[in-house]
């Protein structure tokens, strides 16, 4: 009888060369989300013609955004960028205080998606450009005991850099709504909210004031304020 797959979750914290969304977000503040990339991991060696991707970018102000999409139009690895009129999606959904939705054609060879779907990881989320590296939400399709070899294999075929932050298996519960929700959050909501949590601001009687807060973080208390509200809003959002 054949051994019953684990079903391991992992979130990984990964560089690689040739990224037009780790290069753009690595020198200005702001992100990308990565929603639709369609390529098959087995392509011809003589393919050179661009692919498309539907893609999210968000920021702090409009003109954060403007420079960060300025950033990936003038990236080495970035085709033809098309705006959309619309999002998909409601705002309160979406991980910046100014959002865009993109198409963007780029060289399907500049991917890494075809290399960890060939060792078995199958990103389950979509992924999170910021900083400079990229985030996946995958499941590995193979064994546990394969896992190591698996992303040393990714490791080595795609020059990556990778990082494993987070991992569980079908024996362990599943990541709470709550926690899918904080990865929509900016990292300065995220920031503000963790703060209030661990210096009490939620306990009864509160162990501190949205002035020590705004204080701890050397921003205004309009500001903090205004964080932690956006943040309360996409948390308790049915």
């Amino acid at each position: 009888m054949s051994q019953q797959l684990e079903g391991v979750r992992l979130t990984l914290d990964l560089w690689h060369p040739t990224c037009w969304a780790i290069e753009a977000t690595d020198r200005t503040k702001g992100g990308v989300l990565a929603h639709a990339i369609y390529n098959s991991p087995k392509m011809d060696e003589n393919l050179t013609e661009p692919v498309k991707g539907l893609f999210t970018a968000f920021a702090e102000t409009g003109a954060k955004l403007e420079t960060l999409l300025n950033a990936i139009r003038e990236s080495d690895y970035s085709g033809e960028l098309s705006e959309l009129q619309k999002r998909f999606g409601r705002k309160r959904d979406m991980p910046g205080t100014v959002v865009r939705e993109f198409f963007l054609e780029y060289d399907p060879t500049d991917m890494i998606c075809p290399t960890l779907l060939e060792n078995g990881f199958v990103h389950s989320e979509p992924i999170r450009i910021q900083d400079g590296s990229e985030e996946w939400n995958v499941c590995f399709t193979g064994e546990r005991s394969d896992l190591k070899n698996a992303l040393n294999t990714v490791r080595e075929q795609a020059g990556a850099e990778i990082t494993v932050t987070s991992i569980t298996t079908s024996k362990t519960a599943d990541r709470s709504s709550r926690d899918q929700r904080l990865d929509l959050l900016t990292p300065a909501q995220r920031d503000v909210f963790e703060l209030a949590r661990e210096a009490g601001y939620y306990e009864w009687p509160r162990q501190t004031t949205t002035r020590e807060l705004a204080d701890e973080l050397d921003i205004s208390k309009a500001t903090m304020l205004e964080h932690l509200q956006k943040a309360e809003s996409k948390l308790l959002d049915p």
